[in-house]
C-alpha cells in the first residue's frame, strides 16, 4: 500500500508499506479521505529524519470504511462508514470515560496518537482500536467526516465552550481549515461573525463561508478594526486558530468587558498583562483542544442538522501520488482545505 511520511526540513515522501491485518480489538479502515491539518506543519517543517530509521505515517484527519475486524470487535462491522478519533488512551481512567482520551491520565502502551506515535490517515489504510471508530452518518461525505476528525469538531467544542448563540458578535482568528469551520459554524449558531486574516484569499473564503466582516492585520490595528466594527466596544467573543502571538493577544483586546476568548491554535508564546489585558477587563479566557469523542458525534449531528456546509471548504481534492507537491502549497498558508482521496 501507498503512503506518506515527512522526512524534515518540508520535505515529504509517498513510500510503500505493508498492509497489516488487526489485532484483537482493532480494525484495518480503508481510508477513503484525510484531512491535511495545519498542526501537520511542525512537524512537516521539522529537521531531517534518518530515512532508513521508521517513520510513521501522518495524518490525524482519517475517514474511511472499515476493511477487517480483528478478534473481539463488535461495535463495528466490516463496511461501516467510520471517522477515527486519533487518540487511544488507556479506556478506563475518569477522563478516558467521558471520551477525552488525549488527557488520559496512565502514560503506557496504550496512550497513543494516530498520526504521530502511530500510523495515521495519509495511507491507503489504517489499524486502530476499534473503541476510537465513531459512525459517519449517510448525510456526510467521506471529506465531511475527515474535518469533523478535528479541525471542524475542535472549533466546535471552542464555541460551545463560550455559549456562543446569536446575541454574539465573534471574531474568529485565522480563517485556515480550523478558523473557517468556526466562521461556518458561528454562523450556523445566530452569531454575527467577523473574520480575521492576514492572507486576502483565505478572508475571502470566510466571506463566501458567511462572515459578515472581514478584518486583515495589514489594514491597520486589528482592535482598533474590530472596535470601529463594534460600536467601540470590541467583540462579544473570539476564537483564536492562528497560534501566533500577535492573534493570541488581539484576541483578548480586541472583546468587550466581560468579553469571552477561546484559544485552540497550537504552539508558539503570548505576553499579556494581567492587570489591563485581562482582570480589569473581567476577560474570560478559556483553552480548548481537540474534542472528545461524544464531541465529535455531537460536531457531527449539528453539522447535519443545521446544514453547515463543510464540503465547501475543500478547495484541493489530491491523490495520494501528489501529495508531497501539495503540502509546499498547504505550507504558504492561504489555502482552503486540503484532502487525500481514496474515492
Amino acid at each position: 500500500m501507498r503512503g506518506l511520511v515527512f522526512a524534515g526540513d518540508r520535505r515529504a515522501e509517498v513510500r510503500d508499506f505493508d498492509q497489516l491485518d488487526p489485532g484483537p480489538g482493532e480494525v484495518r479502515v480503508k481510508v477513503r479521505s484525510s484531512g491535511m491539518c495545519g498542526s501537520d506543519l511542525h512537524t512537516y517543517r521539522g529537521p531531517a529524519k534518518d530515512p532508513t530509521g521508521p517513520v510513521k505515517r501522518p495524518g490525524h484527519e482519517p475517514c474511511g470504511e472499515i476493511a477487517a475486524v480483528g478478534a473481539g470487535v463488535t461495535n463495528v462491522h466490516v463496511g461501516d462508514r467510520v471517522i477515527v478519533h486519533h487518540y487511544l488512551g488507556c479506556g478506563y481512567c475518569k477522563y478516558c470515560r467521558l471520551g477525552y482520551n488525549q488527557l488520559c491520565l496512565n502514560p503506557g502502551p496504550n496512550n497513543l496518537y494516530y498520526g504521530g506515535s502511530e500510523h495515521g490517515g495519509h495511507g491507503e489504510s489504517l489499524i486502530c482500536a476499534a473503541r476510537v471508530c465513531v459512525p459517519l452518518a449517510d448525510e456526510l461525505t467521506f471529506d465531511e467526516g475527515a474535518m469533523i476528525a478535528c479541525g471542524t469538531s475542535t472549533a466546535y467544542l471552542g464555541l460551545i465552550k463560550m455559549d456562543i448563540s446569536g446575541r454574539d458578535t465573534v471574531a474568529i482568528f485565522g480563517q485556515g481549515p480550523v478558523g473557517l469551520a468556526g466562521t461556518m459554524l458561528a454562523k450556523a449558531m445566530g452569531s454575527r461573525v467577523i473574520a480575521v486574516d492576514l492572507s486576502e484569499p483565505r478572508l475571502q473564503l470566510a466571506r463566501d463561508a458567511g462572515a459578515d466582516e472581514l478584518v486583515n492585520p495589514n489594514d491597520g490595528d486589528v482592535t482598533e478594526q474590530i472596535r470601529t466594527l463594534t460600536h467601540g466596544e470590541g467583540a462579544d467573543a473570539a476564537l483564536e486558530a492562528a497560534g501566533a502571538q500577535a492573534t493570541r493577544k488581539a484576541s483578548c483586546t480586541a472583546v468587550k468587558v466581560f468579553g469571552r476568548t477561546s484559544w485552540v491554535g497550537e504552539q508558539g508564546e503570548v505576553v499579556l498583562q494581567p492587570t489591563p489585558d485581562i482582570i480589569h477587563r473581567h476577560l474570560t479566557l478559556y483553552g480548548s483542544w481537540t474534542v472528545s469523542i461524544f464531541g465529535m458525534e455531537e460536531t457531527a449531528q449539528f453539522v447535519i442538522d443545521r446544514k453547515v456546509p463543510l464540503q465547501s471548504m475543500v478547495t484541493e481534492r489530491l491523490n495520494i501520488e501528489n501529495v508531497p507537491e501539495a503540502y509546499q502549497r498547504f505550507d504558504k498558508q492561504d489555502t482552503g482545505k486540503m484532502v487525500i482521496s481514496w474515492d
